[in-house]
């Protein structure tokens, strides 16, 4: 039987959200929320983003003293698939943003991009600015409802191992495998059987449904009996799941 206690940490869950995220705003006091071109949690434990060097906030975070100035980035992790709300998580990063001098910038984008190459990178230095983010408080939102997470386990955590693959593999799923979406979908309570069922995520440790029905959006975590190491096990865990072991399950993308 499945282990309902294997889950991601909360820690976790923000690293994959962070990664997960296409929309980023830095709110600062005084000023218009401003969105970022880049942004990207380091395994240290702060996070650089991008913003238009003639923006009010690469303005306040060159003139702010050496501690920086107060600010804090919302990132919005949407589903990688066509829902009616399509925002799976919203994550707070609170803190102190700094300006990185003229002189490290290209040098501190070449680092970023090693772990995360987004084109927006290159605009460094030619209309865009890197901030630093150092956070000192972290705060998760999504359907479970919203937690405070421990900046020293945000530090140390990692996002999924299969962070990178997931929207690839779900609109796989929805695109091509039906039939396992609906033996997923016999594990769903009662009360939920009769609504559209997604595939809303998928991790080492289990997937989670998304169904839409009258009475609104409801979610529903499916667990694994076992973590996934690799590509072939996490497949095998979902045919195992949806009881049917012998059907082509995800295949990478």
């Amino acid at each position: 039987m499945p282990n309902a206690n294997v889950a991601p940490s909360s820690a976790e869950r923000v690293r994959s959200a962070c990664a997960h995220a296409e929309q980023a705003v830095l709110a600062m006091p005084g000023i218009d929320p401003t969105p970022t071109s880049v942004h990207h949690l380091r395994g240290c434990g702060d996070a650089v983003i991008a913003v238009p060097t003639a923006s009010m906030a690469a303005v306040l975070a060159g003139n702010s003293p050496d501690a920086g100035a107060p600010a804090v980035l919302e990132l919005t992790d949407h589903a990688p698939l066509r829902l009616r709300e399509p925002v799976r998580a919203l994550v707070w990063l609170r803190g102190w943003v700094r300006a990185v001098p003229t002189d490290a910038q290209r040098a501190l984008a070449t680092e970023v991009a090693k772990e995360n190459p987004d084109p927006s990178l290159l605009d460094v230095g030619h209309g865009a600015t890197l901030l630093r983010l150092v956070i000192n408080s972290a705060v998760l939102a999504d359907a479970t409802g919203a937690e405070s997470v421990c900046v020293d386990e945000l530090r140390h955590a990692r996002p999924d191992p299969f962070c990178d693959m997931e929207s690839a593999w779900l609109q796989h799923l929805t695109a091509d495998h039906g039939d396992v979406i609906a033996q997923l979908a016999r594990h769903l309570p009662a009360g939920l059987q009769h609504g559209i069922v997604h595939p809303l995520a998928i991790d080492r440790y289990g997937v989670t449904l998304r169904v839409e029905s009258h009475d609104g959006d409801h979610d529903f975590r499916l667990p694994f009996s076992a973590p996934a190491d690799d590509i072939e096990s996490l497949s095998r865990a979902v045919r195992t799941l949806a009881g049917c072991p012998f059907l082509n399950g995800l295949r990478r993308i």
